[in-house]
């Protein structure tokens, strides 16, 4: 080992969580390593955010360095199925108070301003560092890390550790923290397409959610950016996609001319980036915390890409975390599953309840049932805009008795 480093908080991972929960730090007057596998830019998927996101964006003095970038407005979502069913949801028109506007964002270039502007405010940012051993049950938590580039192993001796790595899923990974997800096993096929689009063809403010025409539980995003690209996906069961055959593009290709309104408005797209395939993506965790740690985000949970909830979900817990932490630091006696675990949970498993429902066809029923009144749309609203921890909502504070009375209504 070649050199042991001292910080009082070492963060896994600078996307989103790892950013926001930096430059909160920050503001407390902390020190703060980020350390990072990749180099950025790099290619991640998670391009749809939701308005509640914002005010984590501007809690961590970020939002000027989001609003300059240029990325696509957003300020809703339609939901699409068959040739003729078509319906929208202004997330403006919400039942919740906040922002009610967003963006939708290629994450390669977001993450890198969220990250820029993190290490602005005097966060050390380190690019190419794998962590190769956690040590956290000692009265001094330290990693042990591998810069990539020059092949040294060092030590980080810290106060804390947030693993925000995301996918990478470092901390659950070496500490055997995790679980089976609830959820079935789902795969998807992605890409970024030029969608050659004529203007006025479709709402670019908005994400599509296209149903397959046949198949329920089978779904696409379609997220238009500000460039004239759009990232293109499909999602469903293993089984599902092991049906259709040839290489990923032409799979991905087939399954997009099955829905119709995708078909038509993307006929002359050019296919010019390699299709990606993920399978087995939800995630689930023993702890969302230990004595020396926490994970934030994807580290911790991920659900479904189906409602965009990853970013929401990862920056909300970077602010729990954030506000925890600093009192811990402090001197206090923090409680992290009631200020940490328990308020985080609350959210993730509203977005639970809508993404079961999505699946097993009673939340798309009520989105595209033509007789809901407008008290209701607007509660549907806030929950596609992130506010899954607003318990003023009848539909966050007793998702399933709420999704049950109205099942019942629209099936009468």
């Amino acid at each position: 080992m070649s050199r042991i480093e001292t910080t009082d908080v070492v963060i896994i991972g600078a996307g989103p969580s790892g950013a926001i929960a930096a430059a909160l730090l920050r503001q407390q007057g902390r020190r703060v390593l980020v350390l990072e596998r990749e180099t950025f830019p790099r290619f991640s998927i998670g391009e749809s955010l939701l308005p509640q996101s914002m005010a984590y964006i501007e809690e961590a003095g970020l939002l000027q360095d989001v609003v300059e970038a240029g990325f696509q407005y957003k300020n809703g979502a339609t939901f699409a199925r068959g040739a003729t069913e078509t319906t929208f949801f202004d997330f403006r028109e919400k039942w919740s108070a906040g922002w009610g506007t967003t963006y939708q964002v290629q994450r390669g270039a977001f993450d890198k301003v969220l990250a820029d502007g993190a290490a602005r405010t005097g966060a050390e940012f380190r690019y190419q560092q794998t962590v190769l051993a956690a040590e956290v049950e000692g009265e001094q938590p330290a990693l042990t890390v591998k810069d990539n580039a020059s092949g040294e192993q060092y030590r980080v001796e810290a106060r804390f550790v947030l693993d925000a790595s995301g996918f990478g899923r470092v901390l659950p990974r070496l500490l055997d923290l995790e679980t089976p997800s609830s959820f079935p096993v789902r795969g998807a096929l992605f890409t970024h397409i030029e969608d050659r689009t004529a203007p006025g063809s479709f709402d670019r403010n908005k994400i599509i959610i296209t149903t397959h025409p046949q198949h329920e539980a089978v779904w696409y995003w379609t997220i238009p950016f500000s460039n004239g690209r759009c990232s293109q996906g499909v999602v469903a069961e293993p089984a599902f996609l092991a049906q259709y055959s040839g290489d990923d593009q032409t799979r991905l290709q087939t399954l997009v001319n099955e829905a119709p309104n995708l078909k038509a408005l993307l006929a002359d797209a050019v296919w010019d980036t390699p299709v990606r395939q993920i399978t087995g993506y939800a995630a689930n965790v023993k702890s969302l915390y230990g004595k020396h740690f926490a994970l934030l985000g994807n580290a911790g949970e991920f659900l479904d890409p189906v409602f965009s909830s990853g970013v929401t979900i990862a920056m909300t817990s970077s602010s729990l975390a954030a506000k925890a932490l600093g009192r811990m630091l402090d001197g206090e006696t923090v409680d992290w599953e009631a200020d940490y675990a328990v308020p985080l949970k609350r959210g993730v498993d509203a977005f639970r309840a809508f993404v079961t429902a999505w699946y097993d066809g009673r939340f798309q029923k009520l989105i595209y049932y033509k007789g809901k009144n407008e008290e209701i749309r607007r509660m549907i609203a806030s929950i596609l805009a992130g506010y899954a921890w607003d318990e003023t909502n009848p539909c966050v504070r007793a998702p399933e008795r709420w999704l049950a009375a109205l099942d019942a209504a629209v099936s009468a």
